[in-house]
C-alpha cells in the first residue's frame, strides 16, 4: 500500500531537487580559471575603483549612510555574483534604488530600509520560481529610455541639497532642491558648491580626454586631500566601521511588514527590470555570453535577503559597473567576486581615510553619473523615429520625475501598448476588387462589373481595428452582391468577428447579398462561436474559394427573380420559398437550383 506513495514521494523530491539545482552555482560557471584569472582580477580591481564612490554616494543619497551603501556593494555584490544568472553582472546600490528608497526612509525611518530589503528578496525569489524573467523582453525601448532619463534627472536633482551644503526635510526631491536653493541664496556655502562643481567638471571634462582613467576615484582622492590639508568646513562621510558588521536580525522591524509590503514589491519590480536589462546589455557586448533571466532573479533575491542582515541597502545589477567589468575583459564570475573582495579590503584598510571624504564630492560624483546615464544618441534616435515613440519616451520620463517610478513604468507600458495597438489597427487593409470580366460577353461583363464587388481583407481583424473596418462599408451602394475575401486575415478576435457580422447585416438591410470566401480554419471557431455564421454556411454563402463565390454571385444575377423574395433573411431561414413557383413558371434550365441550390450544397470543413 505504501510502495506507490513512497515512489511518488521520491519522484516529487527528485523533481524538486532538479528544479532547485538549476538556481545553484555550477562548475561550468567558472570555466578554465587558470586562463582567465589575471584578466578577471584586473577587471574586478577596475570595477571596485569605480564602485567605491558610487556605493558610498548612493548610501548617503538613500538617507541610511555611506556604510550601508558600501556593505551592500560587498555582500550583495558577492552573493549575486555567485548565484546570479550572468557571468558578467556586477551588483550593488544603484541610483534607481536610491530614488525609490528616499520616501520610505522619510516616512518610516532608516531602519525600514532593511525590512524592505528582506521583503524585496522574498518577492524576487518568488518571481524567479514563477519563471518571470523572460517578461523583460516585453518592455518597449521608449519606456526603458524614458525611465532611465527620468531616473537620471531625479538623481541629479537629489544631489542639489548636498552640493549646496543643505540638509533638508522634504520627501519629494524637487521640493527639497527648491528649499536648498532658497537656503543657499540666503546663506551660501561656497565650500560645498565649489567641491561639487570641481568634481563634476573633472569627471565630465576628463572623461573626454582620458576615458579610461578612473576619474571618480581620482576626484574623490583630490577632494579628500583638500579637506585634510586645508581648513575647510566641509561635511564628510564620518566614521566607518573597520570591518564588515556581523549579521543580525535586530536591524529588521517586522512590525512594519504590512506597511512596507507595497513599497517592497515596487522595489523588487525595479530591481528585476534593472538587473535583467543590465545582464542583457552585457550579453550584447560579448559574443558567447548568455544570461539566465530566472537564475538572475534568484541571485538578486538571495543577495537582498542576505545584505540587510549585515546592514546593507537593497541592491540590483548595476549597468555602469557591469559595462566597465565587461570592457575590462572579464570572462567569468571571478571578476565580480573579486570586486566585492577588493571593496572589503578598502573597508578594512582605508576606513579612516574614507571617513574624511566630503559629502559634496560624492554629490558631484553622482551628478556626473546622472549626466553620463543619458544617452543622447539613443534619445535622438527614438524621438526622430515616430511621434508616438517620442511621446511615450517623454511621458514616461515626465511621470518618473513628477510622480512615482512604478506609476511611470506601468503608465509607460500602457501608453506604449496603446500606441502599438493603434499602429496595428492601421495594418488592416480593405481592398476593393472587381471581378475578372475578360472571359465574358460584353453584356454579361457589364452586369458583373456593375453589380458584383469583392473586398479583400489583409491583416488582423481585432477590437482595435473594428471601427475602421466598419467605416469601409458605410458607403457601399449600387451593387447587388458583395464578396468578402478573408483568406489573408491574420487574426480574428471576438470583437472582430462581431464587427464582421455587423457588416453582413448592414449590407443585407440595404438589399445586398453577401458571400464570404476563404475563411481560414483557425478563425472558424471564434466566428462560429457567435452563432451567426452558421446561417451563412447553411445558406451556402460561406465558400472555400473566391472563384466559387464569384460563380455563386453570377448565379444570383442570372436568377435574380428567383431570389427576389429574399431567401437571405436577417433572422433565420426563408419562410416563403420560391422554388415551386419558379419551377412551375419556368421548368427549363436552372429549375430547382435556386434557393435549394444554395441551402443544400456540401462544402468542405
Amino acid at each position: 500500500m505504501n510502495s506507490p506513495s513512497r515512489s511518488s514521494m521520491r519522484t516529487t523530491l527528485r523533481r524538486t531537487a532538479t528544479a532547485v539545482s538549476r538556481y545553484l552555482p555550477h562548475r561550468r560557471d567558472f570555466p578554465a580559471p587558470r586562463r582567465h584569472w589575471r584578466t578577471d582580477l584586473l577587471a574586478g580591481l577596475t570595477v571596485s575603483i569605480v564602485a567605491l564612490p558610487l556605493a558610498l554616494g548612493y548610501g548617503v543619497a538613500t538617507g541610511v549612510g555611506a556604510t550601508a551603501g558600501l556593505v551592500a556593494a560587498i555582500v550583495a555584490g558577492a552573493v549575486a555574483a555567485l548565484f546570479g544568472g550572468s557571468s558578467l553582472q556586477v551588483s550593488g546600490p544603484t541610483g534607481t534604488m536610491a530614488v525609490v528608497l528616499v520616501p520610505i526612509v522619510a516616512v518610516h525611518g532608516p531602519g525600514a530600509v532593511y525590512t524592505v530589503g528582506l521583503l524585496t528578496g522574498i518577492f524576487l525569489l518568488l518571481l524567479a520560481f514563477l519563471r518571470a524573467g523572460r517578461l523583460i523582453r516585453y518592455i518597449p525601448e521608449p519606456v526603458v529610455e524614458g525611465f532611465t532619463l527620468g531616473i537620471a534627472v531625479i538623481i541629479f536633482i537629489q544631489q542639489i541639497p548636498l552640493a549646496l551644503g543643505f540638509n533638508g526635510s522634504h520627501t519629494h526631491v524637487i521640493l527639497e532642491a527648491g528649499e536648498a536653493a532658497a537656503h543657499f541664496a540666503e546663506r551660501p556655502d561656497w565650500t560645498a558648491a565649489a567641491i561639487t562643481a570641481a568634481t563634476v567638471v573633472l569627471i565630465l571634462a576628463g572623461g573626454r580626454l582620458k576615458p579610461r582613467w578612473p576619474l571618480p576615484i581620482i576626484a574623490i582622492i583630490l577632494a579628500t586631500t583638500v579637506e585634510l590639508t586645508l581648513p575647510l568646513d566641509a561635511t564628510t562621510v564620518g566614521r566607518l566601521p573597520t570591518g564588515l558588521p556581523a549579521p543580525t536580525f535586530s536591524l529588521l522591524d517586522l512590525a512594519l511588514v504590512k506597511d512596507l509590503a507595497t513599497g517592497a514589491l515596487a522595489v523588487a519590480t525595479l530591481i528585476a527590470i534593472e538587473s535583467l536589462m543590465s545582464a542583457k546589455v552585457a550579453d550584447g557586448m560579448t559574443v558567447d555570453q548568455h544570461h539566465d533571466p530566472d537564475r538572475e532573479l534568484f541571485g538578486q533575491g538571495l543577495s537582498n535577503l542576505v545584505s540587510p542582515l549585515f546592514g546593507g541597502i537593497p541592491s540590483s545589477g548595476a549597468l555602469a559597473r557591469t559595462a566597465v567589468n565587461t570592457r575590462s575583459g572579464a570572462t567569468t564570475r571571478l571578476a565580480a567576486l573579486s570586486h566585492s573582495a577588493i571593496l572589503l579590503l578598502f573597508l578594512l584598510a582605508l576606513a579612516p581615510l574614507v571617513s574624511h571624504i566630503p559629502l559634496s564630492a560624492l554629490a558631484g560624483v553622482l551628478m556626473a553619473t546622472a549626466v553620463r546615464m543619458v544617452k543622447v544618441s539613443s534619445l535622438t534616435a527614438i524621438c526622430s523615429s515616430t511621434r508616438h515613440d517620442a511621446a511615450v519616451l517623454v511621458a514616461t520620463a515626465a511621470i518618473t520625475v513628477s510622480f512615482d517610478l512604478i506609476v511611470a513604468l506601468v503608465l509607460g507600458i500602457a501608453l506604449a501598448g496603446g500606441v502599438a495597438l493603434h499602429k496595428l489597427s492601421k495594418t488592416l487593409e480593405v481592398n476593393r476588387e472587381e471581378p475578372d470580366t475578360s472571359e465574358h460577353r460584353d453584356e454579361e461583363a457589364r452586369l458583373l462589373k456593375d453589380h458584383i464587388v469583392a473586398y479583400r481583407l489583409d491583416g488582423p481583424l481585432f477590437f482595435a481595428a473594428g471601427h475602421n473596418f466598419l467605416l469601409q462599408f458605410a458607403e457601399v451602394a449600387d451593387v447587388k452582391v458583395v464578396v468578402l475575401r478573408l483568406s489573408r486575415v491574420s487574426k480574428v478576435d471576438a470583437t472582430g468577428a462581431r464587427v464582421l457580422w455587423d457588416v453582413v447585416r448592414r449590407l443585407e438591410r440595404r438589399g445586398v447579398v453577401v458571400l464570404v470566401s476563404g475563411l481560414p480554419e483557425r478563425h472558424r471557431k471564434v466566428c462560429f462561436a457567435l452563432g451567426e455564421f452558421d446561417r451563412l454556411e447553411r445558406q451556402g454563402r460561406l465558400l472555400e474559394r473566391t472563384a466559387d463565390a464569384i460563380a455563386e454571385a453570377r448565379q444570383y444575377l442570372r436568377d435574380e427573380d428567383l431570389y427576389r423574395c429574399k431567401p437571405y433573411l436577417l433572422d433565420g431561414d426563408a419562410v416563403d420559398r420560391p422554388e415551386s413557383r419558379k419551377a412551375e413558371a419556368d421548368p427549363g434550365e436552372g429549375a430547382g437550383e435556386g434557393y435549394e441550390h444554395l441551402r443544400h450544397r456540401e462544402y468542405p470543413e
